[in-house]
């Protein structure tokens, strides 16, 4: 058993909106709580807890309680934290769909959870209003945050001023919330099929805002940047939660966009950023950051794939910030480990050390024994923030989950004698080239650290002798002279070649105009094994 360095915290028996939200004093309820970064809208506290309250009080009004589901299909918006504790405030469980989402994709989600309200943007509407209209989803009202509600839905559509405006009866009547109810119904990826809803409860949620204070620094009234989704459990706990924890403010942004990025840290003053890989590697690397007054930044925490070790010291000299790693699932609310900031000695490259309450197993996936220390193995993880199961999927529940309480998580990892962990890749993503384990993860770090690769993705396709090899699909680096040249392929299967084992060589290279990615940045592997096959759309 590996446990955690840090003592264990006691977790409060409360609800997670009743926990961050519930006890305001009256200097913090006149401090910004959110406001979006290119518009200027957004709530104090004072005004986000009576949203709140009004949220709460319309769907009750509508019936909506305990065991009921309402979804959200937005981008990040100020609106956002108000509807996500304001379902919780009425006893419900909120499903957060990403705003990408195609119709089909959505209905899947709101028929899987059975979501009787679906809160959206008015640019989404119109797939929601398609994806309302699939069989077996159950939605009745569609609340538009915004302008266009009305226009001939297929269901009943209400704006959201008209929403909360509703003359409430009983208004006041709270719902009792159990720390064990079922706070957040997020879906998860998935490499394979359809996506799978993972129950987290009020009691999850809170010891995961808890656990990640030691391992960050989260100073009170901090100006946050969410600039990944919220709909994801990335962006809703390190980026919004952890926000309105520290009475911080939380800028918006809705949609991803380098020099939007940029300038809403230099306009807003933002000190802390709660990024993934690719957005690191724009800030290691683009000329356009040299245009912004970045200053204010104090640290950036990467997370939701693997960042390389170079990239991550590039970003922390170029910007003089602290950078660090974390890591997590959507199944632990997310965050397992972390790189503490006042742990300067710690490879950024690793994933840092188990927050407090979890305990950890390394685990040889084929004997189901602990490995020595150093080796690598699937790492095992228990703790208060570890989900309750799938929804509706005992069967893949019991995949994930074993008897012990221990998430089984996929990851290929190692652990050294002082605790700190390292991602060596995904248990079913590893290549094996005539016999021998090759991870994608390693072959596109040394990529990356290549000056004429952009981005990188490796994946395993058939090779001359039947069996498999890496292939490199590479966006080059604008302007790289060799690129220009055509040489660009052979060079950097030689470089990567200088700093691998023989067997662990990329063998053939293709370059692409980008790596698919998912918003959370996660590379999409099954996309690029599709197009090497051809089954690709």
């Amino acid at each position: 058993m590996i446990r955690s360095p840090y003592p264990d915290l006691d977790i409060p028996e409360i609800g997670l909106h009743e926990f961050l939200l519930g006890h305001l004093d009256p200097q913090d309820a006149e401090r910004p709580a959110t406001v979006a970064a290119a518009g200027g809208s957004g709530y104090t506290y004072g005004e986000l807890v009576a949203t709140v309250s009004a949220v709460a009080a319309g769907l009750g009004e509508r019936g909506v309680a305990r065991g009921d589901v309402a979804a959200i299909l937005a981008p990040n918006i100020p609106e956002y934290p108000a509807v996500f504790h304001g379902v919780l405030a009425a006893g419900a469980t909120v499903s957060p769909a990403n705003a990408l989402y195609t119709p089909r994709e959505l209905a899947h989600q709101l028929r899987d959870s059975g979501a009787r309200v679906l809160f959206t943007a008015p640019e989404c509407l119109d797939r929601a209003r398609v994806a309302v209209t699939h069989d077996g989803v159950r939605v009745d009202e569609v609340v538009v945050l915004g302008a266009g509600a009305g226009a001939g839905g297929p269901v009943r559509e209400t704006p959201w001023e008209e929403f909360l405006e509703t003359v409430h009866t009983g208004a006041g009547a709270r719902p009792p919330v159990s720390p064990d109810d079922v706070a957040v119904l997020p879906y998860s990826s998935g490499t394979t099929g359809l996506s799978k809803g993972v129950q987290l409860t009020h009691r999850n949620l809170v010891a995961n805002v808890l656990q990640t204070t030691p391992l960050g620094q989260h100073a009170p009234y901090g100006r946050y940047l969410a600039a990944v989704p919220l709909s994801h459990i990335y962006g809703l706990t390190v980026a919004m939660n952890r926000a309105l924890y520290n009475r911080g403010l939380l800028v918006t942004m809705p949609r991803f966009e380098f020099t939007a990025f940029l300038q809403a840290i230099a306009e807003h003053r933002i000190e802390q950023v709660a990024a993934v890989p690719p957005i690191m590697l724009g800030l290691a690397r683009s000329p356009l950051v040299d245009s912004y007054d970045l200053s204010s930044l104090d640290v950036l925490v990467s997370a939701a794939a693997p960042l390389e070790r170079s990239i991550a010291e590039a970003v922390a000299d170029r910007l003089h910030v602290t950078v660090v790693q974390g890591y997590g699932l959507t199944e632990s609310s997310p965050g397992i480990t972390g790189i503490p900031v006042d742990r300067p000695e710690i490879d950024r490259g690793s994933l840092g050390v188990l927050a407090p309450n979890i305990t950890a197993r390394v685990v040889d996936p084929e004997t189901g024994e602990d490995v020595e220390t150093g080796e690598p193995g699937e790492l095992w993880a228990r703790g208060p923030n570890i989900m309750r199961g799938y929804l509706n999927n005992a069967e893949a529940t019991a995949a994930t989950l074993d008897a012990d309480g221990f998430l089984h998580t996929g990851d290929i990892v190692t652990v050294s004698e002082d605790g700190v962990f390292r991602v060596v890749d995904r248990l079913k993503e590893l290549i094996k080239y005539k016999g021998n384990q090759v991870a994608p993860a390693e072959l596109e770090g040394a990529l990356l650290a290549h000056e004429g690769v952009a981005d990188a993705a490796v994946v395993g396709v058939p090779g001359p002798d039947g069996g498999e090899w890496p292939k490199a699909f590479v966006v080059p680096q604008q302007g790289y002279a060799p690129c220009v040249a055509g040489g660009l392929a052979e060079e950097v299967m030689a470089f990567v070649a200088e700093r691998v084992a023989p067997f662990k060589k990329v063998r053939e290279v293709e370059f692409v105009d980008r790596i698919p990615r998912s918003s959370a940045g996660k590379i999409l592997r099954r996309e690029l094994r599709e197009r090497e096959s051809g089954t690709g759309a």
